[in-house]
């Protein structure tokens, strides 16, 4: 199998993590999204979007069912009095940790078939794909502190 087609159906298992993981927790694999890019830190619309790869549209939906469900909050954003930022409600939270556990253990059980000096190499390489191509930061390691706010 091919670079691109192995980093394409690999995107295809992780995606079905999310939505298993979502269901298990009540909510949709893009709800799933949203609130573990939120435990890092709050975010602008406009950034998340970006983020997520959502169109404006798109992203105003998910936020809107989202808070609905008591899962974020609209707050005013410190840096501009016109903008908003998007954060984790207490609910949410729990919710996050509890969801992104879950997605992380259902992940990690993907590389089963792998000895532990082939993760390594993978996660080297994976670290390496994503840092060169600045991803941003929208996933903490269960051990990692949160980056400094923006």
């Amino acid at each position: 199998m091919g670079f691109v087609t192995a980093l394409v159906r690999s995107s295809f298992l992780v995606n079905a993590v999310y939505a298993d993981s979502g269901r298990e927790h009540g909510i949709t694999a893009q709800q799933g999204q949203l609130l573990c890019v939120l435990m890092v830190q709050p975010y602008g619309m406009s950034e998340l979007g970006s983020v997520l790869g959502l169109a404006k549209s798109s992203l105003t939906g998910l936020v809107d069912r989202s808070v609905r469900r008591g899962l974020v909050r609209r707050e005013a954003d410190p840096e501009d009095g016109r903008a908003v930022r998007v954060a984790l409600t207490a609910t949410g939270d729990e919710l996050a940790e509890a969801f992104c556990a879950e997605a992380c253990r259902r992940v990690a059980r993907l590389s089963v078939g792998l000895d532990e000096t082939d993760r390594e190499l993978l996660a080297r390489l994976l670290g390496r794909l994503v840092l060169e191509n600045k991803v941003p930061v929208v996933f903490k390691e269960p051990d990692e502190a949160p980056p400094a706010p923006l």
